[in-house]
């Protein structure tokens, strides 16, 4: 079922006919913390009332959860992302006012900073939250999940089995968000350890925990990574898998599902930069843009690297690229309408500290002797010192062969020749050659000369010329050496000072990237710009398409789909197998996710309104690193959909006729509340037998086909009505059953039809007698009357008398 859902007119926050408030709970103010007597005599204080939070951030993803004293109720928000700067935590904290925040001890600086300022700030709250560090071992995965699992919890029947209390759990606790299940983790040990609400109870009474709650509030929504089927990854079986044990699959928008987008004013942002690229006169820009793009890296890992001074060589050229194409993106942009505002902030965020970053690094770093030496090292003219040195150690050589001949001179007449070298962190040694005279290591000794080593049939010595060297040169090459990291070391504190320029220049180029490549996917495919509106109660697409299915289809017939006001909530779709009812379903949640995600859609027209999740249940996807049959991953995905979908959310089909009927009138019962729904069924029966409630609610669509003789033909063309048959046959001919298969289960489907019994086939009976009689026929053929142990009342007893009725 793939349902869009919309808001009636009133906001977010307001409830809606006999539906509980969603909006979270006021915080009672803490006694002594009142701002005057007339508040504390509307809203009594209330002793350890209030929110505890517990929240985790990783590789730019927040995973939060948090216990409400007020209802026992722990609401959760699965892993959504997040910038550096945590402005979606900001957010949460401002919503809820938590009286603690629960972290774990081993945080990333980003975290670190932000709870440091969390506690220095004024807060709005009447008390500041208290930062509460649990040891990092406690937000274990595994042991969180053990956690989630083997808690006590009052709203799960004592009856339940562990297997059916894991699989109740996971309809509520998305327990793919590893993150949000670690958050969850941490914050079951923070209110046993603290015992929230039972201080003064026995040690045996647990804190009351009456339900699992997907948090909303006021913050955007983002679709876990199965919505559509265009985010995958699977768990893998293989131990010998990375840590995270997942194997990626296809994925059209990368590993993370990008968020909804409620702001009206964000996503017509995002629709004016693609219909700007999508004018024929701005091609050429859009390609220049593409090309810059191309040499901006992974600035976050440089900066990493910089850091903890692990720079590479490479680092320092893909830097270079990087701040340089930022800087023609900028001058690009100057010269782009500044009424865009992606433009804007291009030409105003990418200040002139990056042109000062490019110009130092530019002055001062060789990249073709960095490369050579496969270190960091400087240019000429940046450090005298280096600059003498070098020059020194590049003259080392001849200077170094007249002092070998000045040495040869003072040596044994037996010494044909020798030579003085320079070994960095050793020094100058003086080299000659082995004589065959010298056999023991007392041999080796000369006098005035100091014996080091043998190698390579060579006796390396200290002299008192290669001693004055040492003196006088020093180790030239690991002084050049220290003295080039110290001044990489300065370079990196010049970057690093200005590593928030740099931040911005890959959050705003990855933004124009997507949105020259969505305007590339608009201009190839014939994708139009989408409406929003505010008061729409649902979406409106006309001749929409699905846009993976129509590039690999000869010929694509596209379908509208209308989802307004109270009426047709609910669109039951019929219709035989492969005439298009899935593709349809698809075609709308992805033209609704498209939109919602600020690109042009495949349709002609596509209005929508607000939306806030969209849950399918299209396609089962089986793996034994589950363990779950079929039917019981159907069965989860729908226990989802029905735990949190609202009157703003969108859901597909179901197997069994009776779980069918009572999901879909489940939602029906809600009334005004009731999501809109597009379900596809081969289950005729749902309309003969009339399981469903007559109203303007529901909706009956079928997909248009036609009989001709034997064959079925499909127009793929959605219309109002139901289908007379499900046209099975058709489809098992396609598939290669035989005819004679294919007649019987004709017969079969009649016969169940029309409520007569159904009989086995005369032939096929008959076959069966003769092959029994035979069977006992063969049986007395091998008695052996003259056998005094024959006893003939037992034979009759067990092998003849329960022949006999399968014969007759």
């Amino acid at each position: 079922m793939a349902s869009v859902g919309a808001t009636s007119g009133r906001t977010p926050q307001e409830p809606g006919p006999g539906e509980a408030p969603t909006s979270l709970p006021s915080l009672a103010p803490v006694p002594g913390f009142g701002e005057g007597e007339e508040e504390e005599e509307e809203e009594p204080a209330e002793v350890g009332a209030g929110i505890h939070l517990c929240v985790l951030w990783n590789s730019g993803h927040l995973g939060i959860a948090y216990y409400d004293t007020g209802d026992s109720t722990i609401h959760f928000m699965p892993d959504a992302p997040d910038h550096e700067s945590l402005k979606l935590l900001q957010r949460v904290l401002d919503e809820i006012n938590p009286l603690s925040v629960v972290t774990s001890a081993k945080q990333d600086e980003n975290m670190t900073r932000f709870l440091g300022k969390l506690v220095s700030q004024d807060h709005r709250a009447p008390k500041r939250p208290e930062i509460v560090f649990l040891p990092s071992v406690d937000f274990g995965l595994e042991i969180s999940k053990q956690r989630l699992l083997s808690g006590n919890y009052s709203f799960i029947p004592d009856s339940m089995t562990a297997t059916e209390k894991i699989l109740f759990l996971s309809s509520i606790i998305p327990f793919d968000c590893l993150l949000t299940v670690r958050a969850l983790g941490g914050l079951l040990k923070f209110l046993g350890r603290r015992r929230i609400g039972v201080e003064l109870e026995d040690y045996n009474v647990s804190v009351p925990i009456l339900g699992f709650k997907k948090f909303k509030g006021k913050l955007p929504q983002f679709l876990p990574d199965s919505v559509l089927q265009i985010f995958k990854s699977e768990s893998h079986p293989s131990v010998y898998k990375v840590a995270s044990g997942l194997k990626e699959g296809l994925s059209l928008f990368g590993r993370r599902a990008p968020s909804l987008i409620r702001d009206l004013g964000e996503l017509n942002s995002r629709l004016d930069v693609i219909q700007f690229f999508l004018l024929p006169q701005n091609l050429d820009m859009a390609q220049m843009l593409h090309r810059l793009l191309g040499h901006i890296k992974n600035v976050p890992l440089i900066l990493k690297r910089m850091k903890l001074s692990h720079t590479k060589v490479s680092d320092w050229q893909v830097l270079y690229k990087t701040v340089y194409s930022a800087l023609g993106l900028r001058d690009a942009c100057r010269s782009l309408p500044q009424s865009i505002q992606l433009f804007q902030e291009i030409a105003h965020d990418f200040s002139d500290d990056l042109h000062h970053i490019a110009s130092l690094i530019g002055k001062v770093v060789d990249f073709e002797g960095s490369l050579a030496e496969n270190r960091f090292t400087v240019l000429p003219n940046i450090d005298p010192e280096i600059d003498e040195k070098k020059r020194r150690l590049m003259g080392l050589p001849s200077f170094l062969t007249e002092v070998a001949r000045k040495e040869l001179e003072n040596l044994d007449s037996r010494i044909p020749s020798c030579s003085v070298i320079y070994i960095p962190l050793i020094g100058f040694l003086l080299c000659i050659p082995r004589l065959p005279s010298m056999v023991e290591t007392s041999d080796f000794e000369i006098e005035g000369l100091d014996f080091m080593f043998l190698s390579e049939e060579k006796l390396h010595y200290r002299s008192a010329r290669t001693k004055e060297l040492d003196t006088l040169l020093g180790d030239l090459h690991c002084d050049i050496r220290d003295q080039e990291t110290l001044l990489m070391y300065q370079l990196q504190c010049q970057v690093l000072a200005r590593a928030a320029v740099l931040t911005r220049v890959l959050d705003l180029a990855s933004r124009l990237d997507v949105l020259l490549a969505l305007a590339s996917a608009a201009r190839d495919y014939g994708y139009s710009r989408p409406r929003y509106s505010a008061r729409l109660l649902g979406v409106r697409i006309r001749n929409g398409r699905h846009p993976l299915m129509e590039l690999c289809a000869r010929t694509f017939v596209p379908n509208s789909a209308e989802c307004m006001g109270d009426t047709g909530r609910v669109k039951v779709i019929t219709g035989p197998n492969s005439s298009g009812k899935s593709i349809y379903l698809k075609q709308v949640g992805l033209i609704t996710f498209m939109a919602l995600v600020g690109s042009f859609v495949p349709a002609e027209e596509a209005e929508i309104g607000a939306v806030d999740a969209i849950f399918t249940r299209i396609h089962s996807c089986e793996s034994i690193s589950l363990g779950l049959s079929t039917f019981m991953i159907d069965l989860n995905q729908v226990a989802k959909a029905v735990n949190n979908a609202t009157e703003r959310e969108t859901d597909e089909e179901v197997d069994g006729l009776a779980l069918l009927a009572a999901v879909i009138r489940h939602w029906l019962a809600l009334g005004p509340m009731c999501p809109h729904i597009f379900v596809a069924t081969n289950f005729l029966s749902l309309v003969q037998l009339q399981l469903l409630p007559q109203g303007p609610l529901v909706q009956y669509l079928t997909m248009e086909t036609c009989e001709d003789g034997d064959d079925l033909v499909f127009f793929y063309q959605v219309c109002e009505g139901v289908a007379n048959a499900s046209h099975a046959s058709h489809t098992a001919a396609q598939a290669g059953l035989p005819d004679r298969l294919i007649a019987r289960g004709k017969e079969v489907s009649d016969l169940i039809r029309s409520g007569k019994p159904i009989k086995p086939v005369k032939e096929l009976l008959k076959a069966k007698q003769m092959e029994n009689c035979q069977t006992l026929v063969d049986k007395f053929l091998k008695l052996d009357l003259e056998d005094p142990s024959l006893d003939l009342e037992t034979f009759m007893s067990q092998e003849v008398l329960p022949a006999a009725t399968a014969i007759l």
